[in-house]
């Protein structure tokens, strides 16, 4: 039992639980045996380096990539291999790495594309005012084709499209990257509020390992497909393998071979 589970073992199932996950690029295999639970109204981080399997995790949940062993559930029902689009009608918004914003739309046609599956106007019109509520200068440019925004802008406007769809559970890839220290710690701060005013459950991925932790309730590290660790944020912020070789702090043995036998047991 994780030690998320043990937090939670007397509340409900969680909200996300992925169980044993395996997932292949070709003959490449991408995730082995990932298990994470994600409890509703909570943030959850995924942590790991470039090549760790932290975005085809995003992905296999979002149905952008099938697994091929394992199971994903959302609320208790099984959704592992279906397709995007009813994903995000059960509930489940994908805010990918690389913003991916539709360049030639304006801001407000980008927030009207993330309501697609809803039918409710009134209702859509209020959420675009919520978006804007949280991201003024998205209020600003409302009308401006989204391309021509700033990258910080750009984030922005993904997690608002993201918002627009009523989303149970939000999935933000990198949303630090490419950005100035000043502008991670405005989205953030943003997405603290977001989880705590709306109540968004969020399962962030991200290599910023200081300000995720911060944000987060919960966190998995995650190396080489594998999930070799996990704990709540403030055990792993405090965690000498955490503040070594994530932070880049020296937890005292510099030796190449300590590192690595401390590395090795943290699962």
């Amino acid at each position: 039992m994780s030690a998320l589970q043990k937090e939670t073992m007397n509340d409900a199932q969680p909200l996300l639980q992925v169980k044993n996950l395996e997932a292949f690029y070709g003959p490449v295999m991408a995730l082995r045996g990932v298990s994470i639970d994600v409890f509703e109204g909570k943030v959850v981080a995924i942590l790991g380096a470039n090549g760790a399997g932290k975005t085809t995790l995003m992905k296999t949940i979002s149905g952008a990539l099938a697994p091929r062993k394992g199971s994903i559930t959302l609320a208790g029902e099984a959704i592992q291999g279906r397709e995007p689009d009813a994903l995000v009608r059960q509930g489940i918004a994908h805010v990918p790495e690389g913003r991916e914003v539709f360049p030639f739309l304006t801001v407000e046609e980008n927030l009207a594309m993330g309501a697609y599956i809803r039918r409710d106007k009134a209702g859509i019109r209020q959420d675009m005012e919520m978006v804007y509520d949280y991201f003024p200068i998205l209020l600003e440019r409302r009308n401006q084709p989204a391309g021509t925004l700033s990258g910080g802008q750009q984030q922005m406007l993904a997690i608002g499209r993201g918002l627009m769809s009523r989303p149970s559970l939000m999935l933000l890839d990198e949303p630090s990257l490419g950005l100035s220290p000043l502008l991670v710690q405005e989205i953030f701060a943003i997405v603290r509020r977001l989880n705590k005013e709306q109540g968004v459950t969020l399962l962030l991925v991200e290599q910023n390992a200081q300000v995720a932790l911060n944000t987060a309730d919960h966190g998995y590290v995650l190396e080489t497909g594998r999930i070799v660790m996990d704990g709540s944020a403030e055990e792993l912020l405090a965690s000498d393998d955490i503040r070594e070789f994530y932070l880049g702090q020296s937890a005292g043995d510099d030796r190449p071979e300590k590192r690595w036998k401390r590395k090795k047991t943290w699962r």
